[in-house]
């Protein structure tokens, strides 16, 4: 009676096999899990800061105030007169070429005008003047909706003084850009 069947011995060494086995595969999917648990751990950075800082921050040309857009929106006409001088031409060239290729941006071309001559005939020369700057926009590729020509005569003044170089600084037409 103590001797075991074939058919017994077979299933308590595969009974056996099927332990071992299946501890070996606990094993290897607990290995596998920890790898993987690892491999998503996140990594705590020092300093945060310094990577803010590196990054640099990207500022349209006509909201920096360092730019030459900023810096040069204004055109400068002789007395009573409303075309663009050769010494004007490289501002309304910049800002052209800037607009064409910035097509959704929107500018106020604004004519004005020094103090001398009657309110009406300044308007006029006013909105000339910004007539003709819009023109000249639209050479670089500015588009008509892009560029409005308005006119302000006598009454935005940049200096005060009632002499030639007061009103030289008058005589001119600004090229508003949208504040956002």
């Amino acid at each position: 009676m103590g001797l075991l069947n074939p058919s017994s011995k077979i299933r308590k060494l595969f009974l056996q096999l099927e332990i071992q086995m299946s501890k070996r595969l606990f094993a290897l999917l607990s290995i596998l899990s920890i790898a993987l648990l690892s491999a998503c751990s996140s990594t705590k950075l020092d300093n945060v800061s310094d990577a803010k800082s590196s990054v640099a921050s990207v500022v349209a040309d006509h909201m920096n105030p360092n730019s030459a857009i900023s810096k040069e929106r204004s055109v400068y006409f002789g007395f009573d007169q409303f075309d663009i001088k050769a010494d004007q031409a490289a501002v309304v060239e910049r800002q052209g070429k800037y607009l064409a290729a910035n097509g959704a941006l929107k500018v106020r071309v604004e004519g004005n005008a020094d103090e001398r001559g009657g309110r009406e005939y300044n308007l006029a020369l006013g909105q000339k003047r910004a007539e003709a700057v819009a023109r000249a926009l639209k050479v670089y590729g500015v588009s008509d909706k892009q560029a409005e020509p308005v006119s302000f005569g006598s009454e935005k003044p940049r200096a005060e003084g009632h002499d030639e170089a007061a009103w030289a600084q008058n005589r001119r037409v600004d090229i508003a850009y949208p504040s956002k």
